[in-house]
């Protein structure tokens, strides 16, 4: 777990690190001012917070299957 929330958090800065350095702002304020920026940004937060769920409920199924494998491991060791 916290592996995948350090690779959560690197991601999460490079991306602000990125549209920081963004120089080209012609087409934003063109989609702002017409107000598609927001229905842009909302698609983005929905399939970001999708993709977190999805890593999210992932790593709790590993987590199980590597439990019932270690209780596997303990019971034929015994």
């Amino acid at each position: 777990m916290m592996k995948t929330s350090k690779g959560i958090f690197l991601l999460i800065l490079l991306m602000i690190s990125n549209t920081l350095f963004a120089q080209d702002a012609a087409m934003a304020d063109g989609m702002r001012s017409e107000g598609k920026i927001y229905v842009v940004v909302g698609i983005i937060l929905i399939i970001l917070l999708g993709l977190f769920f999805y890593l999210t409920m992932l790593d709790r199924k590993v987590k199980k299957l590597e439990n019932l494998l270690n209780e596997k491991q303990v019971k034929t060791k015994s």
